[in-house]
């Protein structure tokens, strides 16, 4: 194998680095998270489901399909990605992908109305490219972070990316829709997405070391073609896949119809729907390295037991909203949103670390596999979701904007109890290969 210019940042543990923010490696890629989640969030959580909806005219039904193809497209080509970062090098993958959907975003703004059917079919086009893009940089920078520290701070490392993704999501809601309210247009705020990921770009084309891969995936004669990696993956780890597809279908029920809720049921502007969650995603965020500690002193498999447990009772808080005039507020979103804060903050660390470390050698395609199995979970829920949202106000207005929310708790208590029958108990700090293998 040839060394990889990543091997210098691979610093040994010294009595000086107390913290992972002293690092500049693990700064430099928590920066190029943090602006690539508010470019994606903004895109496609902020912007895409409004503007559709609300300028383009298009139904919740065909917002979902919209939100699928990007799902579907991320979830095919996360695997593969995942094994050309590990072969190719993680920055060449980090700089094409942001580049990609620096172009889908201004194209957004200029695909014609007529012929209706054209507009939904270039939309759908568009976001197929975001998917590929985002499949080319998550699967490297996760698997980046795992190089950049030793095995004892794995897991602190996986939660520093949570709180880049959780900051994303608070901040580019309260952005995106104060963009599009001071301008007066739903697209403005995807302009705010293109600056993003031009920082993106920027940021790991001048700050990241070069490598050209080999360092991170040995090469034998007649090794297996990816996609029969990829099989050996889905061997090796099933529980976590399972679970990844069952969970991910509940977050993908709301996920398409999230900012459209808040408009219709609660008569919110986008700017008031984003100063809303801030306060609670920003909590997140500072809660996700200490909640990550506390994981540690669980175990891992009682984390993601725990996590899930409190993401299932918020959830079904919330879904209540479908039945009982008095949840039918802001507030008990609001409320409902606490425990499925703090679960995720418990489960997500322990999850990820422990699929990074099944095999240092393969981490960017074990990771990559989990994040396809994540991604088709979401591409099930997510059109469901929309659709049972535009459909189902047939049985009751509050009803029909509810459901997304009835199915996302159903599914996330079902992967809970299954997270409680396939997931063995472990003891704190034990090395998440060996409890893998008894899974």
């Amino acid at each position: 194998m040839t060394p990889s210019s990543l091997e210098p940042i691979v610093e040994p543990i010294t009595p000086q680095l107390v913290s992972l923010l002293r690092r500049p490696a693990v700064v430099r890629l928590l920066a190029i998270a943090l602006f690539a989640e508010i470019g994606y969030a903004v895109l496609n959580i902020s912007t895409m489901p409004v503007y559709l909806a609300k300028t383009r005219n298009l139904g919740e039904s065909t917002v979902g399909l919209v939100l699928a193809a990007f799902l579907l497209s991320e979830a095919v080509f996360k695997s593969p990605m995942g094994h050309l970062a590990d072969r190719y090098g993680r920055k060449r993958l980090m700089i094409i992908g942001p580049s990609i959907t620096i172009g889908t975003s201004v194209l957004s703004v200029l695909v014609p109305y007529d012929p209706p059917w054209l507009e939904g079919v270039l939309f759908v086009i568009l976001r197929i490219c975001d998917g590929l893009g985002a499949a080319m940089l998550w699967p490297g920078a996760f698997a980046a972070i795992g190089d950049a520290v030793e095995d004892s701070k794995r897991q602190e490392a996986m939660s520093l990316l949570n709180v880049c993704y959780l900051l994303g999501v608070a901040l580019a809601l309260p952005l995106g829709g104060i963009v599009n309210d001071l301008t007066g247009q739903k697209y403005a705020s995807l302009f705010l997405a293109t600056a993003l990921f031009c920082a993106v770009v920027f940021t790991a084309w001048r700050f990241l070391p070069n490598d050209h891969g080999g360092h991170h995936e040995e090469h034998i004669p007649g090794e297996t073609a990816p996609i029969t990696d990829v099989l050996k993956v889905a061997r090796q780890i099933p529980a976590y896949l399972l679970l990844a597809v069952i969970t991910f279908a509940g977050i993908g029920f709301p996920m398409a119809i999230i900012k459209n809720f808040a408009i219709d049921e609660f008569n919110m502007s986008e700017s008031a729907f984003g100063l809303l969650v801030l306060p609670a995603a920003l909590s997140m965020a500072v809660l996700s390295v200490p909640m990550s500690k506390v994981g540690e002193r669980l175990g891992r498999s009682r984390a993601v037991h725990l996590g899930m447990g409190l993401c299932s009772a918020g959830l079904i808080f919330i879904a209540l909203g479908a039945f009982f005039r008095d949840f039918r507020s802001a507030w008990v979103l609001a409320l409902g949103g606490i425990p499925v804060g703090v679960g995720f903050l418990l489960a997500i660390p322990a999850w990820l670390a422990s699929v990074s470390d099944a095999n240092p050698k393969k981490r960017a395609a074990n990771i990559g596999a989990v994040m396809t199995a994540q991604g088709v979970g979401a591409i099930i829920g997510a059109p469901i979701g929309a659709t049972c949202y535009e459909k189902l106000q047939a049985f009751g207005y509050h009803f029909g904007h509810y459901s997304p929310f009835i199915g996302c708790a159903a599914c996330v208590t079902m992967g809970w109890l299954i997270g409680m029958r396939i997931l063995h108990d472990d003891k704190p700090n034990v090395h998440p290969s060996a409890n893998s293998q008894r899974l």
